[in-house]
């Protein structure tokens, strides 16, 4: 489960691995600076959601909101 800008980086990055992508390389794909997967991957918590959301489509990641059981 992913509930901070950290973790999220964290899973973003990991999966960017496993597809044995540069970040630049990502970047180019999810049509976004190298920058913005730089500090995406670091957990900045103020990236823009756009662009978050066309690096996970680039990657194959699949984003569901869920509500938490009460």
């Amino acid at each position: 489960m992913t509930t901070t800008p950290l973790d999220l980086g964290t899973t973003i990055k990991a999966a960017r691995r496993a597809l044995k992508l540069k970040q630049a390389e990502l970047a180019a794909a999810a049509g976004v600076g190298t920058r913005f997967v730089v500090e995406l991957e670091a957990g900045k918590a103020t990236v823009q959601l756009g662009k978050t959301l066309a690096v996970l489509e680039a990657l194959g990641i699949e984003c569901r909101l869920v509500p938490r059981a009460r």
